[in-house]
Formats: structure tokens, sequence, C-alpha cells
């Protein structure tokens, strides 16, 4: 280490990498993980319970919440190399893969990696519009009645979201964000309660809880198989973190080490996290039976209380907003990093410029980031315009992510870097963990392929879509 670099960590402003010190605490590690694992799909999880019954239901949704924290646990000891508390840190989730298992496995893992981010951008963008529209046409209905003829294209709330999202693009990195994963994990909760009491209401109203043991019937076996892989589909992919949770890990101050610090906040997190997958399940299921639908809200009447179905779906669009950001800056970082190294001499690329606009505090800006963010941004939006049905395709894009990025890579780390050797005791104890999940992920991955080349035509899917 240099001398330079030797006063700036003297000096408590750098930390051991050189790099500005780092200031992330356990608060904003819970709220990072929240924003990006509490998302709109906890909507969906009654569904999953109705199609699971009273005993596969709530047991699925623990098993998940087990199978989350064991990978987690095991990626926070990645993020130093060779020793977990004083080794070289990896910055990220590829970082990682590459220092642990080589470079053609890295290719894999970005590959993956990456297009899942960005997947869930362009749904996040196409969920978005549907809540701005949801709202417009829930107050159509209250002013000019049930009967109304009340339709409204996501063309132009898809484009609203779009330029919301070039402006909050200016934020620099994960590190300044903290904000906005606290603003996006209050806006989960909120509609999240909102879901939860109209459950509650509901179940008081009904007199009864419905639902049976074995959830809703199915004309014969394998419509029932269908639906289970689907259901642990819904569940499984709406828990893991696991392509996020390095860049977290990487905001964290030290000390404590940062691998103690991540596991707390992953276990806060979940807990958090499954209690209101628990009760928003269970509540939903126990309210509406096997007529659970796939979004919770719309099961209690699309038209009362519009209110508060609008503010629920007011929260969604705010926290999308957020989610939309922590899910893009891996990607907005990776660009970053590759900008200097292949062009470390060029202003356009290490210039920043500082912008002074009325009524706002100055902030400095780099083109280059500028000019990649944005045009992310339209691609997304571009997309979410084109394909409104894209997040269909998404749901097969997270079920094919979720065994590799969840399970695998973390596993095959972990063996590595704790010289793990074959046949143990804890070696097949994690692959036979590898496996299972391997099994609902292939599974999951089957069913979504069939159901997508079952549907209609994609112009009828376009026309179900505009006209929800």
């Amino acid at each position: 280490m240099n001398v330079k670099n030797s006063l700036q960590i003297t000096s408590g402003a750098y930390d051991d990498d050189g790099r500005a010190k780092r200031t992330g605490t356990l608060r904003s590690a819970v709220a990072h993980i929240i924003t990006a694992v509490i998302g709109s799909g906890v909507l969906s999880l009654a569904w999953g319970t109705a199609q699971l019954g009273w005993i596969g239901g709530p047991v699925a949704l623990l098993c998940f919440a087990i199978v989350t924290y064991i990978s987690s646990s095991l990626l926070c000891d990645c993020y130093r190399n060779p020793d977990p508390v004083t080794g070289k840190r990896n910055y990220s989730y590829m970082d990682a893969v590459r220092v642990n298992l080589g470079k053609k496995r890295t290719w894999l893992a970005g590959c993956l990696q990456y297009l899942m981010l960005y997947g869930s951008s362009v749904a996040y963008t196409i969920t978005t519009a549907t809540s701005m529209s949801a709202i417009l046409k829930s107050n159509c209905y209250h002013k000019k009645g049930h009967q109304a003829t009340c339709n409204y294209r996501v063309s132009l709330p898809i484009v609203l979201f779009g330029l919301v999202q070039t402006v909050m693009s200016f934020i620099p990195d994960i590190h300044s964000m903290a904000w906005v994963s606290v603003v996006a994990a209050i806006m989960s909760f909120t509609y999240s309660f909102i879901g939860l009491g109209l459950g509650v209401a509901t179940v008081i109203e009904n007199g009864r809880v419905k639902g049976s043991m074995t959830g809703k019937p199915a004309s014969n076996v394998t419509g029932k198989l269908w639906l289970v892989f689907q259901a642990l589909g819904d569940i499984a992919f709406g828990y893991p973190y696991s392509f996020l949770l390095l860049e977290i890990q990487d905001t964290l101050e030290s000390p404590p080490p940062e691998n103690q610090t991540m596991k707390k906040a992953s276990l806060i997190s979940i807990f958090i996290t499954t209690f209101f997958y628990l009760c928003c399940g269970c509540f939903g299921y126990a309210s509406l039976g096997n007529a659970t639908p796939d979004n919770l809200l719309t099961g209690f009447g699309f038209y009362e209380p519009y209110w508060l179905v609008d503010l629920a779906n007011a929260a969604v669009i705010v926290h999308l907003v957020g989610s939309y950001q922590v899910f893009s800056q891996p990607i907005y970082s990776a660009a970053d990093r590759w900008c200097s190294r292949k062009f470390p001499n060029s202003g356009f690329v290490s210039k920043f410029h500082k912008v002074n606009l009325p009524l706002l505090p100055g902030f400095q800006i780099n083109l280059c980031w500028f000019c990649f963010r944005t045009a992310y941004v339209i691609s997304t939006t571009g997309l979410a315009l084109l394909f409104p049905y894209f997040s269909q395709v998404v749901g097969v894009l997270g079920a094919l992510n979720f065994w590799p990025l969840a399970i695998y890579f973390p596993v095959e780390m972990y063996f590595v870097q704790k010289k793990i050797g074959a046949w143990t005791t804890k070696w097949i104890v994690l692959r036979t963990f590898s496996f299972l999940c391997f099994l609902v992920t292939t599974g999951s991955i089957t069913f979504d392929v069939v159901q997508f080349h079952d549907n209609d035509s994609v112009g009828e899917r376009v026309r179900m879509y505009e006209d929800a």
C-alpha cells in the first residue's frame, strides 16, 4: 500500500481499500433488503396459499424463509476473500464468483444476474403503470357508477414512470440512496397492511374462515400439480435477494465486520418479510377461500372502498420507484467500472460537472453515466410499451435465476472458501439442499413455459392487458 493511501486510511476518511469511508448501518441494510424483497408480489401470496391449502401454504412460506436465510448467510462470508473478516473485498456478486469459481462461471453468473435485474426493471415499469391505471379506473367508477365505461391505456403511465426514473437515476450509487430504500420500505408496509386489514375485515364480516387443508381443488392430478408448482414458484421467487446482497453489504461500515452486520440484517429482514407474507397470504385465503385472485387487492371489490384501494396502489407505485433504482444500481455500477477501465483518460468518463437548479441544492453530474443511465431507462420504458405482457416472461426469468443465483453459486463458493471436502457431512447436506431447490425451479419453469405457450395470441394478450 502506498504512502498516500496509508495517510488517507489513517485519517479515517477512507476504508482499507482506499475508497471513501462506508457509512451503511444495520438499519440501512434492512431497508435495502426489504425494498428488494417485499415487492408487489406479496399481493399474490394469498393465491399461492389457496393452491397449497392451510397446511402446505404456511409450511412453504416458512421453508423458503429458512432457505433464503441459509443461502444469504453463505453469501455474506463471500464478501471478503480468503478470510471473511480481513480478506480482500468483493464489491459485487460477479466479483465473488470470479474469485472463488473462475472466469467461465463468472460469465454465466453475470448474464443471469443482469438479465434478472433488467427484466425486473421492465416488470416494475409495467406493474407501476397498471397501478396508475387502477387508480384512474376506481375513481372513474366511483364518480360515474359501476356500469360506466372506464378504460385507460397504460402507455401514458409507462412514459411518466420512465420520466421519473430518468430523474431518479441521477442518484450516484447505492451508497447514496438509503433514504430511497427507507421510503420504499415504508410503502411496502403500507400496502401490505392494507391487504392484511382488508383480509381481517372480510373474515370478520363473513363470520368464518374459508379454505381447506389441501387448497383449491383441480379437475385432475396433473392440473393440481401445475398449480402447486406455480404457487411454490410465487413463494420461492418472492424471497431471494442474492443478486443484490453483496452490493448492499459493500455499503456497510466496519467495524463490526461486514459479514456479521449483513447476517443480522438478513435475519431481521427475513423475519419481517415472513411475518407479512404469512399475514397477507393466510388472511387473504381465509377471507376469500378458493376465489382468491392473483392480486389480493382486487379480491375485495374493484369499486369499494375505492379510497383505500387507491391508497394501496399509490403505495405500490412509490415502492416500485425505489425498487427500480435498487435493482438498477448494480448495472449502473458495472457500466461505470467498465468505462473507467476502458477509457481511463477520457474527460467524458471521468470529469464531473456541477449543476445548479432553481429551488434545488447543487449536485455533481458525470456525462458518461448520465447518458448510459438515461439510455437504460429509455430501453426499459420502450420494452414495456412494446411488450406490456412481458411480466409473464419475467416469471420464467425469475424461476431460471432462483436456483443458480440464490442457491448453486453461494453453495459452490462456500465449498471453495471453506475447503469443504467431497462426501463429508456438510457437503452431502448442502448438495441435497441445492438439489431440492433445483427441483422446485425446474417444476416452476416448466409450468410457466407451458402456461405462456397455452395462452392466446400475442395480440389477444395485449388487448386483455389493456382492458384489465
